[in-house]
């Protein structure tokens, strides 16, 4: 079984703007990793709430979905819930592609 690729359809004027916003979220995952190993829930609650705002915006509502996970996991203190919520965070960026729509 190859690994699955999820396309993601962004509007032309936002095109521009899709690779910096996945940077972004590839670094989340670097640091996610090192609140959760400072136990510093605060920032993570303030992480994912950001992550729940943008994700949708750009088109991606699966980042909007996992950061709100975040969010909650950090309300409750769940370190094991965040962490598996970063893995996925991390296989969702690796397996996305972006397709601008109305280009081919």
């Amino acid at each position: 079984m190859g690994e699955q690729t999820t396309v993601v359809f962004v509007d032309e004027e936002l095109a521009d703007l899709i690779p910096e916003f996945l940077e972004n979220r590839r670094r989340d995952v670097e640091t996610i990793t090192r609140l959760v190993q400072e136990g510093n829930h605060e920032e993570l609650t303030r992480l994912g709430h950001t992550m729940k705002g943008t994700g949708g915006g750009y088109g991606f509502a699966e980042i909007s979905e996992i950061g709100r996970g975040i969010e909650e996991a950090s309300v409750r203190g769940d370190r094991k819930a965040i962490t598996t919520l970063c893995e996925r965070l991390a296989a969702y960026l690796a397996a996305v592609t972006v397709q601008v729509r109305g280009q081919v």
